[in-house]
């Protein structure tokens, strides 16, 4: 059987440790492609804009001795790689300002050929809700048919969410018990899975008015919940693409957060 073609994009980032010389590579994509990186059955290809500078060279050198292809990656050398400069309080907090991100060169992607064939070609991909390429992604689902994944991280507008719905595979949001009946009510007339995560409470899933639900995984010392749900997604979606088994897939995704919760940076 042939390895499953899994897409992600197009955020890759860096955090940047205001007075330090700390930089940890991140992202939603990036995270999620460094966890799906970790099933042998699926091959991972990574997809953004990158600057040419430090901050890309870091990215590049954390995912270096991972299953990802990166051949593909742009540079963009009028703009800094996206990143998001962290301050420390006297106590060790993580602050940001409000000028803290600077993601101008991830605002306004439009899709090249190669890149198009690459997604056309792919069994999933997984594509955040506010990426400036998400329109895109999706007329190449209408198109070509491959399943996809997308983050809608606190994403609240239910009118938007319900036409979109038939065409995500893997409908994903960090939510509270409130928006469950509206997950149930969207699962009822489409085919994918509608999850939502609800921290230390666990994680819910439906699929055709079915609800799946399974605790949180322990964790003695949370360290850091940077790329948590980043993390989860990877299990779930990589988990359920091998097996198509709902329960497993939560609980995978369950493991690979509490291990990302147990360490600083998203992988």
């Amino acid at each position: 059987m042939d390895n499953i073609k899994l897409v992600a994009l197009p955020c890759l980032c860096a955090d940047v440790f205001f007075g330090t010389d700390e930089i940890r590579a991140g992202g939603e994509a990036l995270n999620f492609a460094a966890h799906a990186s970790k099933f042998d059955e699926v091959d991972v290809t990574i997809l953004g804009v990158l600057g040419n500078d430090e901050y890309a060279r870091h990215i590049l050198d954390s995912i270096a001795n991972k299953r990802i292809n990166t051949a593909n990656i742009r540079i963009d050398e009028r703009h800094a790689t996206a990143h998001n400069i962290t301050y420390l309080s006297t106590e060790g907090d993580r602050y940001y300002k409000d000028d803290s991100w600077k993601g101008e060169i991830l605002d306004n992607i439009v899709l090249n050929d190669k890149e198009r064939e690459i997604i056309s070609g792919a069994d999933v991909v997984f594509v955040h809700i506010w990426a400036s390429c998400f329109e895109e992604v999706l007329e190449l689902k209408k198109k070509h048919g491959f399943k996809l994944a997308v983050d809608f991280d606190v994403f609240s507008d239910y009118d938007k969410m319900k036409q979109l719905a038939p065409f995500i595979d893997f409908f994903m949001i960090s939510g509270t018990e409130e928006v469950l009946p509206d997950f149930k009510s969207m699962s009822e007339c489409n085919e994918g899975l509608f999850n939502v995560t609800l921290a230390e409470r666990g994680s819910v899933t439906y699929h055709k008015g079915v609800k799946y639900r399974i605790p949180a995984v322990p964790v003695e010392n949370v360290v850091d919940t940077t790329g948590c749900g980043d993390s989860y997604h990877a299990g779930f979606v990589c988990s359920y693409m091998i097996d198509g088994d709902i329960t497993k897939a939560m609980e995978k995704g369950a493991e690979f957060a509490s291990d990302t919760l147990s360490h600083y940076g998203g992988f």
